[in-house]
């Protein structure tokens, strides 16, 4: 299995080095990433999570919230979109065949749209807690406007398959083989899920937002910029076991280093060291 790592359109959010820990000023905007993953598979190519789409650059005013426009700022540029990213290493929308989602914020399921032969995969309870849009908070983060791939979406329910290094997971995926499963680590949302891959010599684990900033997978010392550690607050629905999971990240890098990769979807730290080039530059 080959393995791409896309940013899918970076987010400037306010606070600067508050928020990165990079930025050299807290006046100045800062700079997280959109990690996402596309596998090319005997079965055609998976991308797990979709960022920003080319709906999302075109028409956001429509697409997403005024709160999360002003927060985030994220960066519109198209060639930054998975769809462009991909025409750019040779294959077309069509060719994408599966996309497994994290969850269904907007900065991760805007990309669905540019896919309509992908049929996608996320946990139930994700699904229908986005719809119920019960909150305030809730019509922010999770926009139907960006689902009109709703009739591929492929769920999966709470009745969970073998462990998988201590985590429970959902090994059985709708037409992926067995070296892509889903791990579900609630706690940002109610059905958010990792995503775990092999490729051919270790696990990947895309984390998603079990946590934000590569600091915090210290098993020693953990730790996180002040304003992530907020957003983190504002965002999660059940912080019991979004601590819980975060916790047992820890223990998973600790005990696990050369079986398993963990990394999340917005440090750019962690993206530029596994994928050897800028966040601010598409994949060539």
């Amino acid at each position: 299995m080959r393995i791409h790592r896309f940013n899918c359109i970076s987010t400037c959010p306010l606070g600067g080095r508050l928020m990165d820990g990079k930025t050299h000023s807290i006046l100045r905007r800062g700079h997280l990433c959109c990690h996402c993953l596309l596998l090319e598979t005997d079965d055609g190519l998976v991308l797990v999570d979709a960022g920003l789409g080319l709906q999302d650059v075109r028409h956001p005013q429509a697409r997403l919230s005024g709160f999360f426009m002003a927060l985030l700022s994220p960066d519109f540029r198209e060639e930054m979109t998975a769809v462009r990213q991909i025409e750019q290493l040779g294959f077309g929308a069509s060719d994408v065949r599966h996309i497994v989602l994290t969850h269904l914020d907007f900065d991760h399921a805007g990309g669905l749209d540019d896919f309509p032969d992908a049929q996608v995969h996320l946990m139930q309870v994700e699904q229908a807690y986005a719809l119920q849009q019960k909150t305030w908070l809730d019509r922010q983060r999770f926009r139907p406007q960006q689902w009109s791939s709703q009739a591929r979406w492929k769920l999966y329910s709470a009745d969970l398959d073998e462990a998988w290094f201590g985590f429970e997971s959902v090994r059985r995926l709708n037409g992926l083989t067995c070296d892509i499963l889903m791990i579900p680590l609630q706690g940002h949302t109610f059905g958010h899920a990792g995503v775990a891959v092999h490729d051919g010599t270790k696990w990947l684990l895309q984390a998603g937002y079990a946590y934000f900033y590569h600091q915090e997978m210290d098993s020693l010392h953990p730790g996180c910029t002040p304003g992530l550690r907020f957003y983190q607050t504002l965002m999660e629905k059940d912080r019991r076991a979004r601590l819980a999971n975060q916790q047992r990240l820890r223990e998973l890098r600790r005990d696990h280093a050369l079986q398993v990769e963990v990394f999340c979807s917005h440090d750019p730290h962690e993206f530029e060291r596994l994928s050897r080039h800028a966040a601010t530059k598409p994949a060539d």
